[in-house]
């Protein structure tokens, strides 16, 4: 099942994309490059004694213990080396390191049977926003010509089936759903069975909020897992993980715990147009090297967009 890579998708029809990802991300820009821009302002070359402050301004900007060190390290090297002997070529290494940082490998992913939909699980902590972004997403395949079907495994808030039918309506999906405080194991067996008799492209399968550090709700999702897989073996292909990036670093234990119980293999960054976090998703691509595969920058259908490293380094740099 083929998903929208750099250069694809209806966004890249539609002008102004990148002016509205600047946007976006002003208030990270201003947190980063700004605050860098004012660090190395009339300097002729980069003393060692910046280091520091350097150092502060990558971690206050979320970007994580790990990758931070790093980006230092690369810094260091580079002022022994004679190479970085100006601003410019500092921000020049920085830009092409976290660049690097953001290549992520594409993990090795399960495929569907030939006939059969392609199965993505989508889970987070309350209050992501999880319901709203498989809207956004469904609406992403269908616009690439997939027909999609919603599944509301989150059975405990009413306005969860609610809020993933009305989301249905709008971009033209089937929503398979049952009464409030179902098992939600039951809820995506249906919902498997009705993708396979209907010829579904696409399953996106909605799950309650939950805290990371609760065992016993994250031994549920693995139920669901498991009773997925029994009724279509290797089901679910895809677990998408969202989160939300005005939580900054604590986004990277949400991430590190959820990957441990169920293998995450993709990351949906929302709200990153209302933080001057989104140094987190570099910590995060560095850290658990996992691809960043949407990214929210506002309220509209659009504004959920595939992710492009270059894109991203370009608009943060700008």
């Amino acid at each position: 099942m083929k998903l929208f890579r750099k250069n694809e998708g209806p966004e890249r029809e539609s002008p102004g994309l990148f002016d509205r990802l600047k946007q976006g991300l002003a208030k990270t820009r201003s947190g980063l490059t700004s605050r860098l821009d004012k660090l190395v302002f009339g300097q002729k070359e980069i003393q060692v004694d910046l280091l520091d402050e350097l150092e502060e301004i990558l971690f206050t900007s979320d970007l994580g213990v790990a990758a931070t060190q790093e980006l230092i390290e690369t810094v260091k090297e580079g002022i022994s080396r004679k190479e970085l002997d100006n601003p410019e070529k500092l921000k020049t290494a920085l830009k092409e390191q976290i660049l690097k940082f953001l290549t992520v490998p594409e993990p090795v992913r399960a495929l569907p049977q030939p006939g059969e939909p392609l199965v993505i699980l989508v889970i987070g902590v309350n209050g992501v926003g999880k319901t709203t972004t498989i809207g956004k997403i469904g609406y992403h395949f269908k616009q690439a010509g997939k027909k999609v079907l919603l599944v509301a495994g989150d059975t405990f808030r009413a306005a969860a089936v609610e809020q993933l039918s009305i989301w249905g309506s709008r971009i033209g999906a089937e929503v398979i759903k049952q009464k409030e405080g179902s098992d939600p194991s039951a809820v995506v067996h249906d919902g498997l069975s009705a993708a396979q008799a209907r010829g579904a492209d696409v399953v996106l399968i909605d799950t309650a909020g939950r805290l990371h550090t609760k065992v016993n709700l994250m031994e549920e999702l693995q139920k669901v897992k498991r009773v997925a897989d029994k009724k279509m073996p290797g089901a679910p292909h895809q677990v998408w993980l969202v989160l939300d990036a005005t939580t900054g670093q604590n986004a990277i234990a949400q991430a590190e715990m959820f990957h441990q119980a169920l293998g995450v293999t993709d990351i949906v960054l929302a709200k990153l147009d209302g933080t001057a976090k989104g140094g987190i998703v570099i910590g995060i691509a560095h850290q658990l090297q996992l691809p960043i595969r949407y990214i929210g920058i506002g309220e509209s259908m659009e504004d959920l967009r595939p992710f492009d490293a270059e894109e991203f380094v370009a608009a943060i740099f700008s």
